[in-house]
């Protein structure tokens, strides 16, 4: 039986705050070893088959892997880091769950409580640097309070608008042997709904227009909750767009989804935003990517009448004034939307299916540059995984195809970083091959992408998780390289890359690997490479002028 208590009823910080984790369900954690939390580590070990520990080869990869986890579950991810350059590496990870609304709690190793403030070995004062990045950044100075930090910190990254919390942890506190009671059940987590009289008004704005678009984004969604969407957007007959990488909140192949509203925008649903005499936008946060750099709506009278739903009250009316502003829990909203509407008749049916139109068009396919159309490959992926298969990516111009020609057709099958951080789709398909062995994951990441986080092959190899990635090679920074060709043409600087041969580096770490240099090579290797049931890697090389579906340059 694991160890759990010292002698005479006195427990270890780093075994009190096991337990009270444990008590909270946690059965994962992600970390990169330090000595300045040994004692949790310890605890960790004492916890036995309770806690799976997922080690990782860079703080970056663990927190990452941490934050996608929290998209997956739901529940904070977890994730341990030593201190001064470990908190450094991992605040990538914070960065990405603030913009992203995931729960998600980083424990970060601190120097001894005597040392601290007289710049001690890797000290850092982490309510300072986390201040802005997380939604509450704290330390605990002693053991005894230890449920009382973590039972705030779940309500914080669950509360509202979810999102990260950060725990400094001296290293003496940890091995100080205290009596500390259990915190006892998590509280439960108390949402907001919208009131009657909201609603009423929302069938008032409904009933007067003509052009409607509803918008579509945000986190913490479950599958009824999305069902009452349907439901609503079925009952008025909408046309629904989603919010940047939350495709998967709504069936792409449903007739009144119109696309996405993200980076490389289809310039039709663009006019529509500006076309539109009412949007209504449930979960998002109407930010700059949403919005495309603000220039969908006029700030901050946004043109068109605005109903607003959001869980965080700051959030309404922060750059566009809505009509209706309604802080509630969308999933809440869904369900009360969908009882208000029932029966109602859609006035806008023409509306809708021209955007559902022009949706389709935007799928076909634009002419390659080189032997490889990449999307040919992302629209047979789109074809032929099953729906529940989870695609990962992190940020560049290659997500651009993925996002624009795979149709995603369940919720929780896209996870990607609205911060728009590199180096993210390994590690988030790490944690979803952890989570979900039992379905499909591919990862795409391009060369610079996926060269920020390559180390974690190691933990792909340690751990057996048979997710497959694909690099798209094109031997450059080509988001960057696309805003330079069209801001200082011809001045190319920093953006080209010299690359390993990737399918090699994969081997080396005993990964099956494949090069596609044609169109026809995709399939047979990644058929070979599902076959496997193992880990696979398959480089798709891309001439440097096929910088995204849209712009090319001359050869």
């Amino acid at each position: 039986m694991a160890k759990t208590q010292a002698a005479g009823g006195c427990m270890t910080g780093g075994q009190i705050l096991v337990r009270e984790l444990i008590a909270r369900g946690v059965d994962t954690v992600f970390c990169v070893p330090g000595e300045s939390y040994l004692a949790a580590l310890d605890a960790i070990y004492e916890a036995g088959d309770a806690i799976r520990l997922v080690v990782c080869r860079h703080e970056a990869g663990a927190a990452n892997m941490a934050e996608a986890w929290g998209k997956l579950t739901g529940r904070p991810g977890i994730c341990f880091v030593t201190r001064g350059p470990g908190a450094c590496h991992a605040s990538i990870g914070i960065h990405t769950a603030k913009h992203d609304s995931t729960p998600m709690i980083l424990f970060v190793g601190q120097v001894p409580r005597d040392q601290i403030g007289r710049g001690a070995f890797q000290e850092v004062d982490y309510p300072a640097t986390f201040g802005d990045l997380a939604k509450w950044a704290c330390q605990i100075d002693d053991a005894a309070r230890i449920p009382e930090f973590v039972s705030r910190a779940y309500a914080t990254a669950l509360g509202g608008r979810p999102g990260p919390v950060v725990i400094a942890l001296p290293e003496d506190m940890l091995s100080e042997e205290v009596q500390a009671p259990a915190a006892g059940r998590e509280a439960e987590h108390w949402t907001a709904i919208p009131d009657d009289a909201s609603m009423k008004r929302l069938i008032e704005l409904l009933n007067t227009a003509e052009r409607p678009l509803l918008v579509l984004g945000g986190s913490q969604w479950s599958e009824a909750g999305l069902a009452d969407l349907t439901r609503f957007v079925e009952a008025t007959g909408l046309p629904v767009t989603c919010g940047f990488r939350r495709q998967d909140l709504f069936d792409n192949r449903h007739p009144n989804y119109v696309g996405e509203s993200a980076l490389g925008i289809n310039p039709k649903l663009k006019a529509r935003w500006r076309e539109a005499d009412l949007i209504i936008a449930v979960g998002t946060r109407l930010g700059e990517i949403v919005t495309d750099g603000y220039t969908n709506l006029d700030a901050p009278a946004p043109g068109p009448k605005l109903v607003h739903v959001h869980p965080e009250a700051s959030e309404l009316g922060r750059v566009y004034q809505p009509t209706l502003a309604i802080a509630c829990d969308p999933k809440a909203f869904a369900r009360a939307a969908a009882s208000a509407v029932a029966g109602a008749s859609p006035r806008w049916d023409q509306w809708r299916k021209s955007a559902r139109g022009d949706y389709e068009a935007w799928q076909q396919p634009p002419a390659s540059v080189g032997p490889v159309d990449m999307a040919s490959i992302v629209g047979w992926l789109s074809d032929n995984l099953p729906e529940n298969a989870i695609l990962t990516n992190g940020a560049g111009n290659y997500a651009i195809w993925l996002h624009r020609f795979f149709r995603y057709k369940r919720a929780g099958t896209q996870l990607a970083p609205t911060s728009g951080a590199m180096g993210y789709g390994l590690p988030a398909a790490i944690a979803a091959g952890i989570a979900h062995p039992d379905r499909p994951v591919v990862c795409f990441a391009g060369d610079g992408c996926f060269m920020m986080a390559s180390t974690e092959l190691a933990t792909i190899v340690r751990h057996r998780v048979p997710v497959i990635v694909v690099v798209v090679n094109n031997g450059a920074y080509g988001t960057i390289r696309m805003h330079q060709e069209r801001r200082y043409p011809g001045h190319v600087v920093g953006t080209e890359l010299v690359n390993p041969d990737f399918a090699a580096l994969a081997q080396s770490y005993g990964i099956a690997g494949w090069r596609v240099e044609q169109t026809e090579d995709f399939t047979p290797a990644f058929e070979a490479a599902r076959a496997s049931g193992e880990a696979a890697l398959i480089e798709i090389v891309l001439p440097t002028a096929e910088l995204s579906p849209t712009m090319k340059l001359k050869t």
